[in-house]
Protein backbone atom coordinates (compact mmCIF):
# COMPACT_ATOMS: atom_id res chain seq x y z
CA UNK A 1 0.00 0.00 0.00
CA UNK A 2 2.61 2.44 -0.79
CA UNK A 3 1.06 4.17 -4.01
CA UNK A 4 -0.65 7.36 -3.80
CA UNK A 5 -3.66 6.07 -5.34
CA UNK A 6 -5.32 3.22 -3.79
CA UNK A 7 -7.68 0.47 -5.27
CA UNK A 8 -10.66 -0.70 -3.57
CA UNK A 9 -13.62 -2.76 -3.79
CA UNK A 10 -17.02 -1.96 -2.61
CA UNK A 11 -19.12 -5.43 -1.72
CA UNK A 12 -22.75 -5.03 -0.53
CA UNK A 13 -26.44 -5.89 -1.21
CA UNK A 14 -27.88 -2.44 -1.53
CA UNK A 15 -26.80 0.20 -3.71
CA UNK A 16 -23.96 2.13 -2.33
CA UNK A 17 -22.87 4.37 -5.67
CA UNK A 18 -22.99 7.25 -2.94
CA UNK A 19 -20.14 6.02 -0.41
CA UNK A 20 -17.72 5.14 -4.21
CA UNK A 21 -18.31 8.94 -4.88
CA UNK A 22 -17.61 10.45 -1.66
CA UNK A 23 -14.22 7.49 -1.69
CA UNK A 24 -13.19 8.86 -5.01
CA UNK A 25 -13.57 12.46 -3.78
CA UNK A 26 -13.16 13.72 -0.61
CA UNK A 27 -10.27 16.02 -0.48
CA UNK A 28 -8.42 13.64 1.82
CA UNK A 29 -5.33 11.47 1.29
CA UNK A 30 -4.94 8.75 0.15
CA UNK A 31 -6.46 9.10 -3.03
CA UNK A 32 -8.64 6.86 -4.23
CA UNK A 33 -10.08 4.71 -7.03
CA UNK A 34 -13.27 2.62 -6.14
CA UNK A 35 -15.37 -0.48 -7.82
CA UNK A 36 -18.95 -1.19 -6.87
CA UNK A 37 -19.79 -5.29 -6.96
CA UNK A 38 -23.70 -5.57 -5.85
CA UNK A 39 -24.39 -8.82 -4.64
CA UNK A 40 -27.30 -10.76 -3.07
CA UNK A 41 -25.17 -13.27 -0.36
CA UNK A 42 -21.48 -12.66 0.21
CA UNK A 43 -21.21 -16.46 1.28
CA UNK A 44 -22.17 -17.34 -2.19
CA UNK A 45 -20.18 -14.96 -4.54
CA UNK A 46 -16.47 -15.55 -2.49
CA UNK A 47 -15.38 -19.13 -2.46
CA UNK A 48 -12.64 -20.50 -3.54
CA UNK A 49 -13.60 -20.96 -7.40
CA UNK A 50 -13.98 -17.62 -7.28
CA UNK A 51 -10.57 -16.28 -6.75
CA UNK A 52 -9.92 -15.65 -10.17
CA UNK A 53 -12.12 -12.70 -10.10
CA UNK A 54 -10.10 -11.20 -7.11
CA UNK A 55 -6.77 -11.77 -8.90
CA UNK A 56 -6.07 -8.47 -9.23
CA UNK A 57 -5.97 -7.60 -5.89
CA UNK A 58 -7.28 -4.56 -4.63
CA UNK A 59 -5.18 -2.58 -2.25
CA UNK A 60 -8.23 -2.25 0.26
CA UNK A 61 -12.49 -3.97 0.14
CA UNK A 62 -15.31 -2.52 1.90
CA UNK A 63 -18.39 -5.63 3.04
CA UNK A 64 -21.23 -3.24 3.72
CA UNK A 65 -24.36 -5.84 4.25
CA UNK A 66 -27.53 -5.82 5.83
CA UNK A 67 -28.05 -8.15 8.89
CA UNK A 68 -31.48 -9.75 7.05
CA UNK A 69 -29.29 -10.38 4.48
CA UNK A 70 -26.31 -12.25 5.15
CA UNK A 71 -27.92 -13.87 8.39
CA UNK A 72 -31.39 -15.15 7.27
CA UNK A 73 -32.21 -16.55 10.85
CA UNK A 74 -32.26 -12.66 11.70
CA UNK A 75 -34.82 -11.97 9.27
CA UNK A 76 -36.84 -14.45 11.10
CA UNK A 77 -36.86 -11.99 14.11
CA UNK A 78 -37.11 -9.00 12.28
CA UNK A 79 -40.60 -11.01 11.32
CA UNK A 80 -41.22 -12.18 15.04
CA UNK A 81 -40.60 -15.72 14.54
CA UNK A 82 -38.50 -17.94 16.73
CA UNK A 83 -34.65 -18.35 15.72
CA UNK A 84 -32.12 -20.61 17.86
CA UNK A 85 -29.39 -18.74 18.52
CA UNK A 86 -27.04 -21.37 17.50
CA UNK A 87 -28.26 -21.12 14.15
CA UNK A 88 -28.34 -17.45 14.09
CA UNK A 89 -24.36 -17.68 15.25
CA UNK A 90 -23.78 -20.33 12.55
CA UNK A 91 -24.81 -17.78 9.88
CA UNK A 92 -22.43 -15.22 10.80
CA UNK A 93 -19.60 -17.65 11.21
CA UNK A 94 -20.06 -18.21 7.49
CA UNK A 95 -20.50 -14.46 6.65
CA UNK A 96 -16.90 -14.01 8.74
CA UNK A 97 -15.96 -16.61 6.98
CA UNK A 98 -16.14 -15.01 3.96
CA UNK A 99 -15.12 -12.40 5.12
CA UNK A 100 -11.40 -13.82 5.98
CA UNK A 101 -11.38 -15.43 2.24
CA UNK A 102 -11.62 -12.44 1.20
CA UNK A 103 -8.86 -10.71 3.18
CA UNK A 104 -6.62 -13.60 1.97
CA UNK A 105 -7.00 -11.64 -1.50
CA UNK A 106 -6.63 -7.98 -0.45
CA UNK A 107 -4.60 -5.52 1.52
CA UNK A 108 -7.01 -4.32 3.98
CA UNK A 109 -10.87 -5.55 4.61
CA UNK A 110 -13.33 -2.89 6.42
CA UNK A 111 -16.38 -4.29 7.58
CA UNK A 112 -19.43 -1.85 8.93
CA UNK A 113 -21.08 -3.15 11.60
CA UNK A 114 -24.85 -4.18 11.23
CA UNK A 115 -27.37 -1.50 12.12
CA UNK A 116 -31.28 -1.20 12.16
CA UNK A 117 -33.24 1.62 11.09
CA UNK A 118 -34.98 3.65 14.47
CA UNK A 119 -38.11 3.28 13.08
CA UNK A 120 -37.78 -0.42 13.90
CA UNK A 121 -38.56 -1.24 17.74
CA UNK A 122 -38.95 -4.74 17.41
CA UNK A 123 -40.69 -6.19 20.55
CA UNK A 124 -40.37 -2.83 22.10
CA UNK A 125 -39.94 -2.96 25.88
CA UNK A 126 -39.32 -6.44 25.23
CA UNK A 127 -36.46 -6.09 22.60
CA UNK A 128 -33.17 -6.10 24.91
CA UNK A 129 -34.65 -8.54 27.29
CA UNK A 130 -33.56 -11.53 25.39
CA UNK A 131 -32.02 -13.42 21.63
CA UNK A 132 -35.90 -13.05 20.46
CA UNK A 133 -35.85 -9.11 20.70
CA UNK A 134 -33.91 -7.46 17.51
CA UNK A 135 -31.85 -5.34 19.25
CA UNK A 136 -30.78 -8.22 21.57
CA UNK A 137 -30.04 -10.39 18.30
CA UNK A 138 -28.06 -7.61 16.47
CA UNK A 139 -25.57 -7.04 19.69
CA UNK A 140 -24.94 -10.78 19.74
CA UNK A 141 -24.65 -10.92 16.06
CA UNK A 142 -21.95 -7.97 15.93
CA UNK A 143 -19.96 -8.73 18.97
CA UNK A 144 -19.68 -12.83 17.31
CA UNK A 145 -18.67 -11.33 13.97
CA UNK A 146 -15.71 -9.08 15.57
CA UNK A 147 -14.34 -11.98 17.87
CA UNK A 148 -14.52 -14.05 14.29
CA UNK A 149 -12.21 -11.38 12.15
CA UNK A 150 -10.19 -10.61 15.68
CA UNK A 151 -7.54 -12.82 14.53
CA UNK A 152 -7.22 -11.32 10.97
CA UNK A 153 -4.96 -8.43 11.23
CA UNK A 154 -6.01 -6.62 8.00
CA UNK A 155 -9.79 -6.76 8.76
CA UNK A 156 -11.63 -4.68 10.52
CA UNK A 157 -15.12 -4.41 12.18
CA UNK A 158 -16.27 -0.58 11.97
CA UNK A 159 -19.00 0.96 14.13
CA UNK A 160 -21.70 2.12 11.90
CA UNK A 161 -24.18 2.57 15.08
CA UNK A 162 -21.58 5.82 14.88
CA UNK A 163 -22.52 6.94 11.32
CA UNK A 164 -26.11 6.65 12.15
CA UNK A 165 -26.64 8.56 15.30
CA UNK A 166 -24.50 11.56 13.42
CA UNK A 167 -27.13 11.18 10.55
CA UNK A 168 -29.81 11.44 13.17
CA UNK A 169 -33.34 10.26 12.42
CA UNK A 170 -33.14 10.51 8.57
CA UNK A 171 -30.13 8.13 8.05
CA UNK A 172 -32.21 5.23 7.05
CA UNK A 173 -34.86 7.07 4.99
CA UNK A 174 -37.49 4.41 3.22
CA UNK A 175 -38.10 6.73 0.78
CA UNK A 176 -34.59 6.01 -0.86
CA UNK A 177 -35.06 2.44 -0.37
CA UNK A 178 -37.96 2.53 -2.24
CA UNK A 179 -36.88 5.05 -5.13
CA UNK A 180 -33.39 3.45 -5.35
CA UNK A 181 -32.87 0.62 -3.05
CA UNK A 182 -30.18 3.26 -1.03
CA UNK A 183 -30.11 1.63 2.78
CA UNK A 184 -28.32 4.89 4.14
CA UNK A 185 -28.48 8.67 3.64
CA UNK A 186 -25.93 10.88 2.15
CA UNK A 187 -24.81 11.70 5.62
CA UNK A 188 -24.03 8.17 6.35
CA UNK A 189 -22.11 7.61 3.85
CA UNK A 190 -19.90 10.60 4.35
CA UNK A 191 -19.48 9.38 7.82
CA UNK A 192 -18.44 5.97 6.42
CA UNK A 193 -15.92 7.54 3.62
CA UNK A 194 -14.02 9.48 6.42
CA UNK A 195 -13.36 6.56 8.79
CA UNK A 196 -12.31 4.54 6.11
CA UNK A 197 -9.79 6.44 4.35
CA UNK A 198 -8.67 7.44 8.11
CA UNK A 199 -8.54 3.41 8.29
CA UNK A 200 -6.08 3.55 5.37
CA UNK A 201 -4.29 6.60 5.99
CA UNK A 202 -3.23 4.45 9.75
CA UNK A 203 -2.72 1.55 7.56
CA UNK A 204 -0.19 3.51 5.44
CA UNK A 205 1.85 4.72 8.62
CA UNK A 206 -0.05 8.24 7.75
CA UNK A 207 -1.10 8.68 11.67
CA UNK A 208 -0.32 11.99 13.93
CA UNK A 209 2.04 11.13 16.57
CA UNK A 210 2.53 14.71 18.36
CA UNK A 211 0.02 16.45 19.65
CA UNK A 212 0.93 20.84 20.15
CA UNK A 213 -1.18 22.64 22.47
CA UNK A 214 -1.22 26.19 23.29
CA UNK A 215 -1.74 27.48 26.61
CA UNK A 216 -3.58 30.68 27.17
CA UNK A 217 -7.33 29.89 26.79
CA UNK A 218 -6.60 26.37 25.45
CA UNK A 219 -5.22 24.46 28.72
CA UNK A 220 -6.98 26.62 30.68
CA UNK A 221 -8.60 29.83 31.02
CA UNK A 222 -6.98 32.98 31.45
CA UNK A 223 -3.93 34.73 30.29
CA UNK A 224 -1.58 33.14 33.27
CA UNK A 225 0.99 36.16 32.62
CA UNK A 226 -1.68 38.61 33.56
CA UNK A 227 -3.65 37.00 36.51
CA UNK A 228 -1.44 34.51 37.74
CA UNK A 229 -1.53 30.49 38.24
CA UNK A 230 -3.72 31.00 41.01
CA UNK A 231 -6.49 32.69 38.94
CA UNK A 232 -6.66 30.92 35.92
CA UNK A 233 -10.12 29.30 35.18
CA UNK A 234 -9.04 25.40 35.57
CA UNK A 235 -11.46 22.50 37.76
CA UNK A 236 -13.20 23.68 40.63
CA UNK A 237 -17.23 24.72 40.35
CA UNK A 238 -17.06 26.35 37.23
CA UNK A 239 -18.43 24.56 34.20
CA UNK A 240 -15.60 26.28 31.94
CA UNK A 241 -13.29 25.17 34.55
CA UNK A 242 -14.53 21.21 34.04
CA UNK A 243 -14.68 21.55 30.34
CA UNK A 244 -10.91 22.65 30.54
CA UNK A 245 -9.84 19.63 33.31
CA UNK A 246 -12.30 17.08 30.55
CA UNK A 247 -10.14 18.44 27.69
CA UNK A 248 -6.92 17.35 29.39
CA UNK A 249 -7.93 14.22 30.66
CA UNK A 250 -8.87 13.83 27.34
CA UNK A 251 -5.40 14.60 26.17
CA UNK A 252 -3.40 12.37 28.67
CA UNK A 253 -5.86 9.73 27.17
CA UNK A 254 -4.54 10.31 24.15
CA UNK A 255 -0.17 9.23 25.15
CA UNK A 256 -2.00 6.05 26.39
CA UNK A 257 -2.36 5.58 22.96
CA UNK A 258 1.04 5.96 21.89
CA UNK A 259 0.35 9.91 21.19
CA UNK A 260 2.88 12.53 22.48
CA UNK A 261 2.33 16.08 23.55
CA UNK A 262 4.38 19.32 23.12
CA UNK A 263 3.26 22.52 23.81
CA UNK A 264 4.05 25.96 21.91
CA UNK A 265 2.80 29.19 23.29
CA UNK A 266 3.75 32.87 23.70
CA UNK A 267 4.52 32.85 27.32
CA UNK A 268 6.96 33.31 29.66
CA UNK A 269 8.56 30.20 30.31
CA UNK A 270 8.68 30.35 33.74
CA UNK A 271 5.54 31.86 34.42
CA UNK A 272 4.11 28.99 32.36
CA UNK A 273 5.86 25.97 33.93
CA UNK A 274 5.14 27.46 37.54
CA UNK A 275 1.24 27.43 36.42
CA UNK A 276 1.70 23.35 35.04
CA UNK A 277 3.72 22.12 38.44
CA UNK A 278 1.95 24.29 40.85
CA UNK A 279 -2.09 24.20 39.83
CA UNK A 280 -3.89 21.96 41.83
CA UNK A 281 -6.37 21.04 38.95
CA UNK A 282 -4.05 20.49 36.04
CA UNK A 283 -4.04 16.94 35.28
CA UNK A 284 -1.39 17.40 32.47
CA UNK A 285 2.14 17.80 34.30
CA UNK A 286 5.59 18.63 33.11
CA UNK A 287 6.60 15.20 32.57
CA UNK A 288 3.52 14.61 30.34
CA UNK A 289 4.85 16.40 27.50
CA UNK A 290 7.75 15.39 25.55
CA UNK A 291 8.95 18.67 24.54
CA UNK A 292 7.75 22.55 24.58
CA UNK A 293 8.91 25.86 22.94
CA UNK A 294 7.51 28.17 25.10
CA UNK A 295 8.40 32.10 24.09
CA UNK A 296 7.56 34.92 22.45
CA UNK A 297 8.72 33.82 19.33
CA UNK A 298 6.79 32.65 15.97
CA UNK A 299 5.02 30.01 16.73
CA UNK A 300 5.77 28.31 13.11
CA UNK A 301 8.83 28.53 14.01
CA UNK A 302 8.87 27.14 17.02
CA UNK A 303 6.54 23.78 15.92
CA UNK A 304 9.68 23.56 13.44
CA UNK A 305 12.09 23.11 16.11
CA UNK A 306 10.04 21.30 18.93
CA UNK A 307 9.35 18.60 15.97
CA UNK A 308 12.66 18.12 14.98
CA UNK A 309 14.50 17.75 18.29
CA UNK A 310 11.99 15.25 18.71
CA UNK A 311 12.78 13.46 15.43
CA UNK A 312 9.59 13.69 13.90
CA UNK A 313 8.31 14.79 10.68
CA UNK A 314 6.20 17.98 10.31
CA UNK A 315 3.34 15.04 8.74
CA UNK A 316 3.44 13.64 12.40
CA UNK A 317 2.10 16.88 14.16
CA UNK A 318 -1.20 17.94 15.35
CA UNK A 319 -1.70 21.70 16.58
CA UNK A 320 -4.37 23.21 18.46
CA UNK A 321 -4.74 26.58 19.43
CA UNK A 322 -7.87 28.42 20.54
CA UNK A 323 -6.46 31.81 17.96
CA UNK A 324 -8.16 31.90 14.92
CA UNK A 325 -4.61 34.00 13.81
CA UNK A 326 -2.29 31.17 15.12
CA UNK A 327 -4.27 28.51 13.46
CA UNK A 328 -3.95 30.37 10.14
CA UNK A 329 -0.50 31.42 10.74
CA UNK A 330 0.64 27.70 11.01
CA UNK A 331 -1.30 26.35 8.07
CA UNK A 332 0.16 28.30 5.47
CA UNK A 333 3.29 28.38 6.99
CA UNK A 334 3.51 24.40 7.43
CA UNK A 335 0.69 22.74 5.25
CA UNK A 336 1.99 19.28 6.42
CA UNK A 337 0.78 20.35 10.01
CA UNK A 338 -2.75 19.48 10.57
CA UNK A 339 -4.42 22.43 12.05
CA UNK A 340 -8.42 21.64 12.67
CA UNK A 341 -10.84 24.24 13.37
CA UNK A 342 -11.13 24.96 16.74
CA UNK A 343 -14.41 25.92 18.77
CA UNK A 344 -14.73 29.19 20.05
CA UNK A 345 -17.37 27.31 23.08
CA UNK A 346 -14.62 26.11 25.60
CA UNK A 347 -17.04 23.43 26.56
CA UNK A 348 -16.68 21.75 22.77
CA UNK A 349 -12.89 21.56 22.98
CA UNK A 350 -13.11 17.97 24.32
CA UNK A 351 -15.54 16.54 21.99
CA UNK A 352 -13.96 18.02 18.90
CA UNK A 353 -10.66 16.93 20.20
CA UNK A 354 -12.24 13.33 20.42
CA UNK A 355 -13.95 13.33 16.86
CA UNK A 356 -10.59 13.60 15.49
CA UNK A 357 -9.79 11.12 12.66
CA UNK A 358 -5.83 11.58 12.57
CA UNK A 359 -5.18 8.90 15.32
CA UNK A 360 -6.04 6.17 13.70
CA UNK A 361 -3.80 2.99 13.58
CA UNK A 362 -3.77 -0.60 12.73
CA UNK A 363 -2.76 -1.98 16.16
CA UNK A 364 -1.05 -0.74 19.44
CA UNK A 365 1.98 -2.09 20.43
CA UNK A 366 3.80 -1.62 23.74
CA UNK A 367 6.03 0.93 22.70
CA UNK A 368 3.22 3.01 21.78
CA UNK A 369 2.16 3.01 25.06
CA UNK A 370 5.76 3.98 26.30
CA UNK A 371 6.37 6.59 23.85
CA UNK A 372 6.58 9.71 26.38
CA UNK A 373 8.44 7.66 28.78
CA UNK A 374 10.75 6.93 26.46
CA UNK A 375 11.31 10.79 25.51
CA UNK A 376 11.83 11.72 28.92
CA UNK A 377 14.52 8.83 29.13
CA UNK A 378 16.31 10.61 26.17
CA UNK A 379 15.87 13.75 27.30
CA UNK A 380 18.20 12.35 30.56
CA UNK A 381 20.49 10.56 27.89
CA UNK A 382 21.03 14.32 26.39
CA UNK A 383 21.76 15.77 29.69
CA UNK A 384 24.00 13.15 30.82
CA UNK A 385 25.89 13.49 27.05
CA UNK A 386 26.84 16.87 28.08
CA UNK A 387 28.79 16.32 30.83
CA UNK A 388 30.71 13.92 28.74
CA UNK A 389 33.29 14.84 26.09
CA UNK A 390 34.07 11.76 24.03
CA UNK A 391 31.39 9.62 22.34
CA UNK A 392 32.35 6.61 22.69
CA UNK A 393 33.16 7.21 26.74
CA UNK A 394 29.56 8.52 26.53
CA UNK A 395 27.96 5.45 25.00
CA UNK A 396 29.69 2.91 27.24
CA UNK A 397 27.92 5.01 30.39
CA UNK A 398 25.03 4.29 28.60
CA UNK A 399 25.12 0.71 29.71
CA UNK A 400 23.38 -0.77 26.55
CA UNK A 401 21.89 -3.99 26.06
CA UNK A 402 20.07 -5.02 22.69
CA UNK A 403 18.44 -7.70 22.53
CA UNK A 404 17.91 -9.83 19.00
CA UNK A 405 14.66 -11.47 18.10
CA UNK A 406 13.72 -13.30 15.12
CA UNK A 407 10.15 -12.11 13.16
CA UNK A 408 7.80 -14.07 14.78
CA UNK A 409 3.89 -13.11 16.10
CA UNK A 410 4.77 -11.18 18.97
CA UNK A 411 6.63 -8.37 17.66
CA UNK A 412 5.09 -8.73 14.28
CA UNK A 413 2.82 -5.19 14.66
CA UNK A 414 6.07 -3.13 15.75
CA UNK A 415 8.37 -4.42 12.81
CA UNK A 416 5.20 -3.13 10.43
CA UNK A 417 4.99 -0.09 12.60
CA UNK A 418 8.89 0.28 11.68
CA UNK A 419 8.53 -0.25 8.06
CA UNK A 420 5.80 2.08 7.43
CA UNK A 421 7.01 4.92 10.01
CA UNK A 422 10.22 5.11 9.62
CA UNK A 423 12.13 7.07 7.27
CA UNK A 424 15.51 8.92 8.14
CA UNK A 425 17.43 5.37 8.79
CA UNK A 426 15.69 3.47 6.23
CA UNK A 427 17.40 1.36 3.75
CA UNK A 428 14.60 0.59 1.14
CA UNK A 429 11.87 2.45 2.30
CA UNK A 430 9.62 -0.81 2.00
CA UNK A 431 6.21 0.01 3.20
CA UNK A 432 3.81 -3.08 4.10
CA UNK A 433 1.10 -4.12 5.45
CA UNK A 434 1.63 -7.19 8.01
CA UNK A 435 -0.06 -9.83 5.18
CA UNK A 436 2.37 -8.54 2.68
CA UNK A 437 5.21 -9.41 4.95
CA UNK A 438 4.20 -12.52 5.85
CA UNK A 439 4.05 -13.51 2.65
CA UNK A 440 7.46 -12.04 1.76
CA UNK A 441 9.05 -13.92 4.96
CA UNK A 442 7.54 -16.99 4.23
CA UNK A 443 10.28 -18.24 1.79
CA UNK A 444 13.05 -20.39 3.23
CA UNK A 445 15.59 -17.91 1.89
CA UNK A 446 14.02 -15.10 3.33
CA UNK A 447 14.92 -13.89 7.18
CA UNK A 448 14.25 -11.04 9.49
CA UNK A 449 15.58 -9.49 12.79
CA UNK A 450 14.04 -7.19 14.93
CA UNK A 451 16.09 -5.54 17.84
CA UNK A 452 15.26 -3.74 21.24
CA UNK A 453 17.48 -1.58 23.11
CA UNK A 454 17.34 -0.40 26.51
CA UNK A 455 19.89 1.54 28.69
CA UNK A 456 20.61 2.52 32.05
CA UNK A 457 18.02 5.23 31.57
CA UNK A 458 15.27 3.55 30.26
CA UNK A 459 13.84 0.75 27.56
CA UNK A 460 13.15 1.55 24.38
CA UNK A 461 11.17 -1.45 23.19
CA UNK A 462 12.18 -2.74 19.68
CA UNK A 463 13.47 0.06 17.64
CA UNK A 464 15.18 -1.65 14.82
CA UNK A 465 14.99 -4.35 12.29
CA UNK A 466 16.91 -5.77 9.87
CA UNK A 467 16.62 -8.52 6.73
CA UNK A 468 18.32 -10.61 4.74
CA UNK A 469 17.46 -12.55 1.31
CA UNK A 470 19.81 -15.39 0.11
CA UNK A 471 20.51 -16.89 -3.21
CA UNK A 472 23.34 -19.38 -3.68
CA UNK A 473 26.64 -17.58 -2.04
CA UNK A 474 25.01 -13.87 -2.26
CA UNK A 475 23.16 -12.64 0.40
CA UNK A 476 21.07 -9.30 0.16
CA UNK A 477 20.50 -6.85 3.26
CA UNK A 478 16.54 -5.94 1.72
CA UNK A 479 15.67 -4.16 5.31
CA UNK A 480 17.76 -1.95 7.15
CA UNK A 481 15.68 -0.07 9.46
CA UNK A 482 16.28 1.71 12.75
CA UNK A 483 14.05 4.80 14.60
CA UNK A 484 15.70 7.84 14.99
CA UNK A 485 15.63 7.88 18.53
CA UNK A 486 18.52 5.13 18.90
CA UNK A 487 20.81 6.35 15.95
CA UNK A 488 24.22 7.20 16.18
CA UNK A 489 24.53 4.72 19.78
CA UNK A 490 26.18 1.89 17.37
CA UNK A 491 23.13 0.53 16.98
CA UNK A 492 23.46 0.23 13.37
CA UNK A 493 26.85 -1.67 13.94
CA UNK A 494 25.19 -4.31 16.23
CA UNK A 495 22.65 -5.25 13.74
CA UNK A 496 24.84 -5.74 10.66
CA UNK A 497 26.87 -7.78 13.18
CA UNK A 498 24.12 -9.80 13.95
CA UNK A 499 23.36 -10.58 10.17
CA UNK A 500 27.10 -10.96 9.03
CA UNK A 501 27.29 -13.43 11.96
CA UNK A 502 24.31 -15.29 10.45
CA UNK A 503 25.16 -15.06 6.64
CA UNK A 504 28.27 -16.81 7.54
CA UNK A 505 26.65 -19.61 8.66
CA UNK A 506 24.58 -20.52 5.93
CA UNK A 507 27.17 -20.35 4.57
CA UNK A 508 27.29 -17.08 2.04
CA UNK A 509 30.48 -15.80 0.82
CA UNK A 510 29.34 -11.98 0.42
CA UNK A 511 26.53 -9.52 1.41
CA UNK A 512 24.96 -6.68 -0.95
CA UNK A 513 23.14 -3.75 -0.17
CA UNK A 514 21.28 -1.80 -2.85
CA UNK A 515 19.98 1.26 -0.80
CA UNK A 516 16.67 3.35 -2.30
CA UNK A 517 17.44 6.81 -1.41
CA UNK A 518 14.36 9.18 -0.74
CA UNK A 519 14.05 12.51 0.24
CA UNK A 520 14.49 11.77 3.81
CA UNK A 521 16.80 9.04 4.24
CA UNK A 522 20.20 10.42 3.66
CA UNK A 523 21.37 9.36 7.03
CA UNK A 524 20.97 5.91 5.86
CA UNK A 525 23.43 6.31 3.21
CA UNK A 526 25.58 8.26 5.43
CA UNK A 527 25.68 5.37 7.60
CA UNK A 528 26.59 2.95 4.65
CA UNK A 529 29.20 5.06 3.89
CA UNK A 530 31.14 5.07 7.03
CA UNK A 531 30.67 1.29 7.43
CA UNK A 532 33.18 -1.05 6.08
CA UNK A 533 30.87 -2.71 3.18
CA UNK A 534 32.28 -1.10 0.07
CA UNK A 535 30.69 0.99 -2.59
CA UNK A 536 30.99 -0.54 -5.71
CA UNK A 537 28.91 1.87 -7.66
CA UNK A 538 26.34 4.75 -6.64
CA UNK A 539 24.25 3.09 -3.67
CA UNK A 540 25.50 -0.41 -4.06
CA UNK A 541 27.32 -1.70 -1.06
CA UNK A 542 28.88 -4.80 -0.90
CA UNK A 543 31.06 -6.72 2.14
CA UNK A 544 33.45 -9.57 1.49
CA UNK A 545 32.60 -12.55 4.32
CA UNK A 546 35.79 -13.45 5.26
CA UNK A 547 36.90 -10.00 6.48
CA UNK A 548 36.30 -9.47 10.32
CA UNK A 549 33.33 -7.63 12.02
CA UNK A 550 33.29 -7.20 15.57
CA UNK A 551 30.27 -5.90 17.70
CA UNK A 552 30.62 -2.45 18.79
CA UNK A 553 32.19 -2.50 22.76
CA UNK A 554 29.57 -0.46 24.40
CA UNK A 555 27.08 -2.83 23.32
CA UNK A 556 25.74 -5.77 25.18
CA UNK A 557 24.16 -8.18 22.69
CA UNK A 558 21.19 -10.39 24.25
CA UNK A 559 19.60 -12.94 22.07
CA UNK A 560 15.43 -12.94 22.81
CA UNK A 561 13.32 -15.31 23.69
CA UNK A 562 11.71 -15.22 20.36
CA UNK A 563 14.58 -16.90 18.33
CA UNK A 564 12.85 -20.26 17.62
CA UNK A 565 14.40 -23.33 18.39
CA UNK A 566 16.77 -24.79 15.91
CA UNK A 567 17.64 -21.19 14.65
CA UNK A 568 19.59 -19.85 17.27
CA UNK A 569 22.25 -16.83 16.69
CA UNK A 570 25.39 -18.50 18.48
CA UNK A 571 28.44 -16.28 19.81
CA UNK A 572 26.39 -12.61 20.24
CA UNK A 573 28.22 -11.21 22.96
CA UNK A 574 31.39 -9.81 22.55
Amino acid sequence: MTRTNLHGLLISDFTIKTLANYLDNIDEIPKLHTHVVLIRQLIQILTPQDAPSLSSKPDFAVVWTRPDVSVPAFSKILHFQSAPVATLMSEVDAFAEAVAFLGEHTNAVFVPSWTLPSYIRGNGMLDMKNAGGAANAIMRMNLRLTEQLEPHSNIFVLNAQRWIEVAGKLACNPKLWYMGKIAFSNDVFREAARDIKAGLRGMRGLARKLVIVDLDDTLWGGIVGDVGWQQLNLGGHNHIGEAYVDFQLSLKDLTRRGIILGIVSKNEESVALEAIKNHPEMVLRVDDFAGWRINWGDKANNIVQLTASLNLGLESVVFIDDNPVERARVREALPEVFVPEWPKDKMLYQSTLLDLRCFDVPGISSEDLERTQMYLAQKRRDQSQRNITSMDDWLRTLETTVTVEEFSKTNALRVVQLLNKTNQMNHATRRMTLQELNIWIAHKNRHLWAFRVADKFGDAGITGIISLNHDGEVGTITDLVLSCRVMGRRIEETMLFVLINFARRVPLVSLKAEFVPTEKNKPCLEFWRRSPFQEERTNLFTFDLSLPYEVPSCIVLQEGTAVPSGKTLTHLTH
